[in-house]
């Protein structure tokens, strides 16, 4: 393989973000699934995914060089050059998020985020009311809980299961190992690669998502709050 070095790719706030967000997935299927009293904590994790959600949507913007949005957006012919192995000089596709890898970080926050959605106006017509539920009309809140709890879960569990699948590809047929860097957060890479930049991720970096993270959490216990 030649001579490696070791870059940060995934700064701290992303890694964090990221395994919160696994958990809280496991957490709220779980939940989902038990009902009854499970459901206080569902609603928990429920917000805590809102304010993970809006932390991630803000460091899309600002965060370091490879969990910014701008770096794994593609154009399609960059995707089909991927997908054919032809990829151009410089293009790194596969040092912070490959398109496929892309395509599927998009469709987990966007079934996320319709997820939240319906969760909030939702009323599932027994106990569980969503706190924005009394600012949409009786029909709205009854369409949105059977989207969360019918095609929503399915697709977001599917994308669950397609990414784990991914992971596991990876590692077996292409000897990538995908777990270990949102770890660790250094990749290596070959020497030859000096032109790729490493993710941000000092004191200073960190200090802007912690501020961030305070004012992601606020917004959404102000959500939670609405409900009364």
């Amino acid at each position: 393989m030649g001579a490696m070095r070791t870059v940060r790719v995934w700064d701290l706030p992303t890694r964090i973000v990221h395994w919160a967000l696994a958990l809280a997935i496991v957490g709220l299927v779980i939940t989902g699934n038990v009902g009854g009293s499970a459901m206080t904590w569902h609603f928990r994790l429920g917000h805590l995914v809102l304010a993970l959600l809006v932390f991630r949507l803000l460091w899309g913007l600002v965060g370091g060089r490879w969990s910014r949005f701008a770096s794994f957006v593609y154009a399609p012919a960059t995707t089909l050059r991927y997908l054919r192995g032809a990829a151009r000089p410089g293009e790194h596709l596969d040092v912070g998020h490959s398109p496929l890898g892309a395509a599927s970080v998009f469709a987990m926050l966007a079934i996320l985020i319709v997820q939240v959605g319906t969760g909030l106006v939702g009323d599932d017509e027994i106990a569980n009311v969503g706190p924005l539920n009394k600012y949409v009309a009786t029909a709205t809140g009854l369409a949105a809980t059977a989207w969360h709890k019918g095609y929503g879960k399915a697709i977001l569990i599917a994308l669950v299961v397609l990414h784990i699948g991914a992971i596991v590809f990876y590692r077996l047929r292409r000897g990538k190992n995908l777990v270990g860097p949102m770890l660790s957060g250094d990749k290596a890479l070959p020497e030859a690669s000096v032109d790729v930049p490493a993710s941000r991720d000092d004191l200073r970096t960190r200090g802007l998502a912690l501020v961030l993270a305070l004012a992601s959490a606020a917004l959404s216990i102000w959500v939670m709050r609405l409900g009364g």
